[in-house]
């Protein structure tokens, strides 16, 4: 292991130059490659008077070069959560200059064409130097977390001290981005200081890791719990050879049936990292082993009276207690478990509630794999919508109970424990809950469940059966689609049945946006505004095809074949 800030230091140990930093397909970069892509930054950032610089660089190598480079010059990375038009507007206040990758010289100016010499330069970087990350925080604004790369420093060694020897050489590919802290320090920081190597590109799904293994050998895998529970599914999944030594999760808790998939695939179940922006990382648990957590070496964790988690750590910027509003029970191990947050509570009819209650014992119905209750808006009164991901025997009663009977048996469950004027009015049912890309569970992605998508369906549930999938759709009266076809008896276009068949396949079967045709098209009965559709997917991995079939009020209306080609 070296101290982050340095990095850029002369290396006593010549060998030290050559230790691997970010495999690039079959190209390996090494310290070398790095100091010199960071001098040719340093060049680039020293003819600019800006202190403050938005690091909105999606290559992690440029973006690694570019934030040392930043750090060497006395600089001030800010790391926005994303990189859209609006939300650098808002954070306009807190950066001068914003680095993208096209503000980046090529490549090869930095690392094949650098004198020798110029990667040998010592640049020295202040311990404290302070780098600003953002989270979304409760309310949805960006809040800013300004840390020290000290602080990076100290959580990047407990990482080693804790795992370091079950990761051993192996390559840190990453599904997640490096634009908040668990990308930043798992995917970029962690392997910079111990010398191994990340991949350059994004790990999409268990073919294209396969494709990556092939190349780099032993390997570790970083993802988010989204696309942890999406892979199982998917060709591939439990023939990754050889296989990963780890897999790492953060961003939120990880459904017990995938951590068994994996257990059940490679032997354990993924390690799930439990902690904060502003904390860092606190605790860790391997759900195949205990759905307890223990907190990660040199951590101290307390208890509040109101059972408010507190957390003492290196990784904080001072010696004392954070409070959290995590609310925590421990074991008798010292060990323990997330009962939700203290904050979060709503006055609905004169009684309160708290969400993340409402939450936790709805997770404890055995239809239920996740949830996430969500205040809606545009009524008369305060009201809730509860979005659930469902077990396989949640997808079960949906299909054979449907979905208003299966809102009912969950309501009825929440009544043993709430009054009835507080439990959601709302359902919504799929079959994993809308994370982002951080694996964070956005309010409004959330409260998006509850309208009509951009295509104009409003999917009221999903579930998944083997390879086929279920869904109940809603057609919006107010459809845009059913203007002139017909005046004065509007029917839903065949065209766009068949439009929403292919994007609902598509998000779980990728290949079906290499359309190659649609077979056996047949419509049978036509579909008017406010319709209730029940839509099947059933897909042949094999002969690549997906099989449709739209039914309302139990007569089918229309169905086909969608037929894909090899993806480009």
């Amino acid at each position: 292991m070296i101290a982050l800030h340095d990095l850029l230091s002369v290396a006593d140990d010549a060998a030290a130059m050559y230790a691997p930093v970010c495999r690039d397909g079959a190209t390996l970069l090494d310290r070398t490659a790095f100091r010199a892509r960071v001098a040719a930054l340093i060049a680039l950032v020293q003819t600019r008077d800006a202190q403050r610089y938005a690091l909105c660089i999606d290559d992690p190598f440029d973006f690694a070069c570019a934030l040392f480079a930043l750090f060497a010059c006395g600089k001030e990375p800010v790391i926005p959560a994303n990189s859209t038009p609006g939300y650098l507007a808002d954070l306009a206040d807190a950066y001068e200059v914003v680095l993208t990758d096209a503000d980046l010289p090529p490549a090869a100016f930095a690392a094949d064409a650098a004198p020798a010499h110029t990667s040998r330069a010592a640049y020295p970087i202040d311990p404290q130097a302070p780098l600003t990350l953002y989270t979304s925080g409760s309310s949805g604004r960006p809040k800013p977390i300004r840390k020290t790369l000290a602080q990076f420093n100290a959580e990047v060694h407990t990482l080693e001290k804790q795992w370091g020897a079950l990761v051993g050489d192996a390559t840190m590919l990453a599904s997640v981005p490096h634009h908040h802290i668990y990308g930043l320090l798992f995917r970029v920081l962690w392997p910079l200081a111990a010398g191994r190597a990340f991949d350059r590109a994004v790990s999409i799904e268990p073919l294209h890791l396969q494709t990556q293994i092939e190349q780099c050998g032993a390997a570790v895998i970083v993802s988010t719990p989204a696309q942890l529970s999406r892979w199982p599914a998917l060709p591939g999944f439990a023939d990754l050879t050889p296989a990963p030594r780890a897999f790492f999760s953060s961003g939120g808790p990880l459904g017990l049936e995938a951590a068994q998939e994996y257990a059940a695939a490679y032997g354990a179940a993924p390690l799930e990292i439990y902690g904060s922006t502003e904390t860092g990382g606190i605790a860790w648990r391997r759900q195949d082993q205990t759905d307890a957590w223990q907190a990660v070496s040199g951590i101290e964790v307390r208890r509040d009276d109101d059972g408010a988690l507190n957390v003492r750590s290196p990784h904080l910027d001072h010696a004392g207690w954070h409070r959290t509003d995590d609310k925590i029970a421990f074991d008798d191990e010292g060990r323990f478990r997330l009962q939700g947050r203290l904050d979060r509570v709503l006055k609905l009819d004169g009684k309160r509630v708290s969400l993340p209650e409402l939450e936790a014992r709805l997770a404890l119905h055995p239809y239920v794999a996740q949830a996430a209750i969500v205040p809606l808006e545009g009524a008369s009164r305060e009201r809730v919508g509860a979005v659930v991901a469902l077990t396989e025997a949640g997808c079960a009663a949906l299909r054979d109970e449907g979905r208003v009977a299966l809102a009912k048996v969950l309501r009825r469950h929440l009544a043993e424990y709430f009054d009835v004027v507080v439990l959601p009015r709302h359902w919504r049912f799929r079959v994993t809950l809308p994370f982002d890309a951080r694996g964070k569970l956005p309010v409004a992605a959330v409260a998006a469940a509850f309208a009509p998508r951009s295509e104009g369906m409003e999917v009221l549930a999903e579930a998944r059966n083997g390879d086929t999938l279920h869904y109940e759709l809603r057609v919006p009266p107010t459809l845009v689609h059913f203007a002139g076809h017909f005046p004065g008896l509007p029917i839903l276009p065949g065209v766009v049945q068949v439009d929403w068949a292919m994007r609902l396949a598509a998000e779980h079967v990728p290949g079906v946006r290499a359309l190659a045709s649609i077979d056996r098209l047949k419509f049978m009965a036509p579909v008017s505004p406010g319709a209730v559709l029940k839509l099947t997917l059933a897909h042949d991995v094999t002969r690549r095809r997906v099989q449709f079939a739209y039914r309302m009020n139990g007569r089918e209306c229309a169905s086909g074949v969608i037929v894909y080609g090899e993806a480009a």
